[in-house]
C-alpha cells in the first residue's frame, strides 16, 4: 500500500487574540511580498468568528488565547476527493491555510508529498496591478512550473475562466466573479498534485459552480487529490466520497459523505430549520427584492427540523419587495444528502401568478403532503426569479434543512418492511385489487371429488 499524500498528526493552531498573525513559510513570504498585504486576525473569517465567540462570553477575554484547531489527525491517499464541512469558525479555513503552508501549526505536523495548488480566498496569490495573463505566469512560477509548461496550458485556462478580451486587463478591475473564475482556472489547470479549495466558489454563478465541480471531479479521476471546504452539502455529497466534519477546531467525524452530512444536519451544527436575515443590507437579493427568512413548519405552525413521513410539511419564505411592479416567483430547490435533486417547486398561487408585486413584506409557503418524501435529510435552497426575461434575484443554497422520519408501525408506504428503501420519494399510493376465482380449477376440484 502506498504512503498517504497528506499526513496530519495531532495538528493544532493557537491564536493570541489581538495579536498579529505571523507568516514564516517561504510560500507565504513570496505571496505576501507580491501582494504587499499582511493578514491580520481581525480580517479573517475564522479569526473574526473566534473573536466574536470569546468576546461575547466575556468582554475582557479579547486578549486570551484561542485554539482554532486542536488535535486533528487524518491521512489522505493520492486521488482522494475529501470534503471538509462545519459551521463558521469550526477551523476549516485554518486547516487549509496550514496545508497550503500559508501559516504554521502551533503543535503537531502536516506532511505534504506533492505540489499544492490552493484557492482559499478571492485574490490570494494575485497581484492587483498585473494583468490576468501576467498573474497566470506568476502563479505558475510560484508552483515551480517552467514557462513552456504554463504556455501549453494558457489557452485552456483562459477558455475555462471565460475572460476572453479581459485577460490583458489588470485584475484590480475584475469583478469578484471574474477573480474567482481566473483563480480556479489557474489552480485547476496548472496540474498540482494536491488541490485545496475553500468556499470561494460561492462567489461565482450557478453555471460556473457546476463547471468547477465537474472539473474537480475530473481532477480526482486523473489521480490528483482534492480537499474541498464548502457549506454546499449537495456539492459535498456529489463530489466527495469521504468527508471530515469539524466543530470548534476538533474533528467530530470522518467517514462516508452521506453519513457525515446526516450527522452535520441532524446535530444542530449545520443548516437549521430556520434562517433569518434581519439586516436587509446583508440579506441575499438585490435592489428589487431581499430574502428575510426561510423556515420549516409543521401543520400546527411550529418550526421543526424533523417531520413524520406521514405529516405535511410547510416551507416558508419571507421576503421584502423593495421596488414595485416586478413579477416575482418564489421557488424552492429540494436536494437529498447525496446531492440528488428531488424536485423544484415554484409559487403558482393564482392570486400572484403573473401579477406585479407592490412594495412590502411577503410570506409564501409551499406545502408538501405527507407520505410523499422519502426518509432522510432534505436540503432546501430558496430563490426568487423573474421569468420574462429570466432573472434570478437571489438563490440561497442550503438555506434550511430537515429530516424526514419514516414510521415503523406499518401504516406508511414502508408497510411491514423494515430494511433500507432507495428512492427520493416514497408516496403512499392507492392500490385497487380485483379478484376472480379460477373457474377451471373449481371445476377440476369438483370433478375429482365426484370421482372419489
Amino acid at each position: 500500500m502506498s504512503d498517504p499524500i497528506i499526513s496530519v498528526r495531532n495538528l493544532g493552531k493557537k491564536y493570541g487574540l489581538g495579536a498579529t498573525l505571523s507568516h514564516n513559510t517561504l510560500r507565504d513570504q513570496i505571496t505576501h511580498s507580491v501582494k504587499s498585504l499582511w493578514y491580520h486576525l481581525k480580517s479573517t473569517s475564522e479569526g473574526e468568528d473566534a473573536r466574536n465567540k470569546i468576546s461575547a462570553l466575556h468582554p475582557l477575554a479579547i486578549n486570551s488565547e484561542f485554539w482554532a484547531l486542536k488535535d486533528i489527525s487524518f491521512d489522505v491517499m493520492q486521488g482522494e476527493i475529501i470534503g471538509i464541512i462545519g459551521r463558521n469558525g469550526a477551523g476549516k479555513s485554518t486547516l487549509l491555510k496550514i496545508l497550503s503552508q500559508i501559516t504554521e501549526p502551533t503543535e503537531g505536523y502536516a506532511e505534504i508529498r506533492g505540489r499544492v495548488g490552493s484557492l482559499l480566498e478571492v485574490g490570494t496569490g494575485f497581484h492587483a496591478e498585473l494583468t490576468g495573463r501576467e498573474n497566470i505566469f506568476l502563479n505558475g512560477a510560484i508552483l515551480g512550473m517552467k514557462k513552456a509548461e504554463i504556455e501549453r496550458k494558457f489557452d485552456e485556462i483562459v477558455a475555462f475562466a471565460e475572460l476572453g478580451k479581459f485577460i490583458d486587463t489588470p485584475v484590480k478591475h475584475y469583478s469578484s466573479g471574474m477573480y474567482v473564475r481566473l483563480a480556479f482556472a489557474v489552480a485547476a489547470h496548472l496540474e498540482p498534485e494536491i488541490l485545496l479549495v475553500d468556499e470561494v466558489l460561492a462567489v461565482g454563478d450557478a453555471r460556473f459552480q457546476r463547471k468547477c465541480l465537474d472539473k474537480m471531479q475530473d481532477i480526482g479521476q486523473q489521480g490528483r487529490t482534492v480537499l474541498f471546504v464548502s457549506h454546499n452539502m449537495p456539492a459535498i455529497t456529489r463530489l466527495c466520497p469521504r468527508t471530515i466534519l469539524l466543530d470548534e477546531g476538533k474533528s467530530v467525524i470522518d467517514g462516508p459523505s452521506h453519513q457525515v452530512v446526516n450527522v452535520y444536519l441532524g446535530s444542530g451544527l449545520g443548516t437549521t430549520a430556520a434562517r433569518e436575515w434581519p439586516d436587509l443590507n446583508k440579506a441575499p437579493g438585490n435592489e428589487i427584492v431581499r430574502l428575510c427568512a426561510v423556515r420549516i413548519r409543521t401543520e400546527n405552525g411550529q418550526i421543526t427540523s424533523a417531520v413524520d413521513i406521514r405529516k405535511p410539511i410547510g416551507i416558508e419564505m419571507e421576503f421584502e419587495v423593495l421596488k414595485p411592479n416586478h413579477i416575482l416567483v418564489p421557488n424552492f430547490h429540494f436536494l437529498n444528502e447525496e446531492g440528488v435533486y428531488v424536485f423544484i417547486a415554484s409559487d403558482q398561487d393564482p392570486a400572484w401568478r403573473r401579477y406585479p408585486r407592490q412594495v412590502g413584506r411577503y410570506i409564501s409557503t409551499a406545502w408538501i403532503p405527507g407520505n410523499f418524501l422519502a426518509e432522510g435529510s432534505l436540503i432546501v435552497g430558496a430563490a426568487i426569479s423573474t421569468m420574462d426575461p429570466v432573472i434570478v434575484h437571489f438563490y440561497e443554497r442550503d438555506a434550511v434543512a430537515f429530516q424526514v422520519i419514516d414510521s415503523l408501525d406499518g401504516n406508511s408506504a414502508r408497510g411491514d418492511y423494515a430494511g433500507p428503501m432507495p428512492g427520493v420519494v416514497r408516496p403512499l399510493l392507492h392500490w385497487a385489487t380485483q379478484f376472480s376465482p379460477n373457474k377451471k380449477e373449481i371445476s377440476d376440484i369438483s370433478t375429482k371429488e365426484t370421482v372419489l
